[in-house]
């Protein structure tokens, strides 16, 4: 084989894991953006070594990006994005292959946005196990070479990492797709008509609200609010339309119904350009957390994903 055919070749054996690394590397760094980066340098990487030295190619491209997403994890620049309080998981419509493996309840909730959340609690290298033993089903072995720790050391950052997510997760199970459809729907509804008492109604009582600001997502740190009470005025005021939001964004929007993450959720879309989402987790039949999102760069590969999908009629189709 010449090198042009051999070339040809190792490149279709990376691409074919494409979509599996760059699952891992959305899961350990919980943006789309940053993770296509990650793949894109451990593509770079598999074209300067020598291909012929690595046994198991699969296994070599795991440990690569792992360790790239960790040495981002760690960077002066992700400490201070993320500590300053404007982080947020960046939403990924469902069917976007960055969202697998989703075929167990383990796998669809590592990858959800309340447990990429989370996930934020624990060092890099507690992240990196989670993620590995979680959604990949990986060995303790396998694990302990990939990150160059012991087994024991990789047992017990799972045991830390488990502790941690369980203890500050809202437990619910899965939400049947028909029930959390009619509770936004609900939501939605209320908040339409201005129902404060609905909406307050559809919240659990420690119910969260989270938000990076109006106007394309351009306040410094994330707005955030605690209360039933004071979630349903904040909702109740951002999704009262009015000339002056319309005039901001540019026109009338549709806003249509869609699952991000696996989670329900409501979508703006001016034209065929979605403008914000707001997610939502449900727990035990009522919402216990709303996202609000809205800056560009966290919507960027949503908004690609729903140009290039055929939507439902949309829930409200001028707003």
């Amino acid at each position: 084989m010449d090198s042009t055919a051999t070339d040809r070749f190792d490149t279709s054996r990376f691409e074919a894991s494409r979509n599996r690394l760059a699952s891992l590397a959305y899961r350990l760094l919980g943006s789309a953006t940053d993770a296509e980066d990650a793949v894109q340098d451990a593509f770079l990487h598999w074209q300067a070594v020598d291909r012929q030295r690595i046994k198991v190619p699969e296994a070599w491209l795991t440990k690569v990006v792992t360790n790239l997403c960790l040495d981002r994890l760690r960077s002066a620049q992700a400490r201070r994005e993320r500590t300053i309080g404007a982080w947020l998981p960046e939403p990924l419509l469902n069917g976007d292959p960055m969202l697998g493996p989703a075929d167990t309840f383990e796998q669809r909730e590592s990858v959800s946005l309340a447990v990429l959340t989370l996930m934020e609690r624990l060092s890099p290298l507690e992240r990196a196990v989670y993620v590995l033993r979680e959604a990949f089903s990986y060995s303790h072995a396998e694990i302990a070479e990939i990150l160059d720790i012991t087994e024991s050391a990789s047992q017990q950052h799972l045991h830390r990492a488990r502790r941690r997510i369980t203890a500050a997760r809202r437990r619910g199970g899965e939400v049947d797709p028909a029930s959390a459809r009619r509770i936004v729907e609900e939501f939605l509804a209320a908040a339409s008509s201005g129902r404060t008492e609905r909406l307050v109604a559809l919240l659990t009582a420690d119910a969260t609200a989270i938000s990076d600001g109006a106007g394309g997502g351009l306040t410094e740190t994330l707005l955030r609010y605690d209360t039933p009470q004071r979630i349903a005025a904040v909702v109740r005021a951002g999704l009262k339309p009015t000339p002056a939001k319309r005039r901001l964004v540019g026109g009338t929007l549709a806003i249509h119904y869609a699952l991000l993450n696996d989670a329900p959720a409501i979508l703006f879309v001016l034209g065929n350009q979605v403008v914000g989402a707001v997610t939502f987790d449900i727990t035990n039949g009522k919402i216990a957390t709303v996202r609000g999102i809205a800056a560009p760069t966290r919507l960027a590969r949503l908004a690609e994903a729903w140009r290039q999908h055929e939507p439902d009629t949309p829930l409200i189709p001028q707003w």
